[in-house]
């Protein structure tokens, strides 16, 4: 438990390196909006109910797919950062795809992503999806208008397919503000552990707030449909976001706790003519800490 709480501490002393850079290059003073222990308890809380899901979709073999969409900087990256830290990497995987090759650009759309899909007992977390048509590739001119359209005919019936087969289907859109992203985007060209974040792309979709917001409207206005609804997460609150987005997930998916047999370790053998072999000390890692 407190190597769990070390783990996560971590990732929060980056919050809190954060905010010394809000206060220092943006004049703004981040306001605790929830207390740091009662975050904490839920966030570990949360884990250990995504763990017994996983349980239950291995015991089920369900197959879980969860799309997370938004603006660069909305925090989808944090959430799927929180709820993976428990879970058993063969189980729940994340796919963010690369942009696509000149050989994918001459696929149907789809296909790319269509391999990325679960099999029974497996939960795939789309950091990005499909919907990159419907958003960046729109906006920034990489489809044409037809394309974009045939996408918002095709995406209704691809999805209802996905369902029929069994695959249960979650999709976030993480919501900020204008002004929060400016200051976010602030953050990164002025952190040197961060700036990697920021490409030339999210640059752009600065200038281009509007014609995301359009793009986005319409997105969610074609693609909200009853087998697979659209979930929008307000993101301005970090904390509250992971907190809320994890909870609504659990909610999604009925599950029980699977009964374990109880782990019972053998006794350890001991061979009297088995000797451990020497290893050169040039072969170990220096204890520098």
């Amino acid at each position: 438990m407190l190597d769990s709480f070390d783990e996560e501490l971590e990732l929060e002393i980056d919050d809190d390196r954060l905010d010394a850079l809000t206060n220092e290059f943006a004049g703004h003073t981040p306001e605790e909006t929830i207390d740091r222990r009662v975050y904490f308890k839920e966030l570990f809380r949360l884990q250990g109910e995504l763990v017994k899901l996983q349980s239950w979709v291995q015991h089920q073999k369900l197959k879980v797919v969860v799309i997370f969409e938004g603006r660069d900087s909305a925090g989808k990256g944090g959430v799927i950062k929180r709820i993976t830290q428990r879970l058993n990497p063969r189980v729940c995987r994340v796919a963010a795809l690369p942009a696509p090759s000149e050989r994918e650009r001459t696929q149907w759309y789809f296909q790319r992503y269509v391999s990325h899909l679960p099999a029974g007992g497996e939960i795939v977390l789309f950091d990005r999806s499909w919907y990159n048509r419907a958003g960046v590739e729109r906006v920034m001119g990489f489809c044409s208008e037809d394309e974009v359209e045939e996408f918002f005919r095709s995406v209704p019936e691809f999805e209802r397919m996905l369902v029929r087969s069994g695959t249960i289907l979650i999709k976030y859109w993480f919501s900020i503000t204008d002004s929060e992203q400016n200051l976010r985007f602030t953050m990164r060209i002025k952190d040197p552990l961060k700036q990697w974040k920021l490409s030339p792309m999210d640059v752009q979709s600065r200038a281009r707030w509007e014609q995301y917001t359009k793009a986005k409207e319409a997105m969610l206005e074609r693609t909200h449909i009853t087998e697979a609804p659209w979930h929008v997460v307000e993101a301005v609150d970090k904390k509250k976001a992971r907190l809320n987005c994890i909870a609504h997930l659990l909610e999604q998916i009925p599950y029980n706790e699977v009964p374990h047999d109880p782990v019972v370790l053998p006794p350890r053998i001991h061979h009297p003519d088995y000797h451990r072999a020497p290893i050169p000390a040039a072969m170990y890692v220096p204890e520098r800490y």
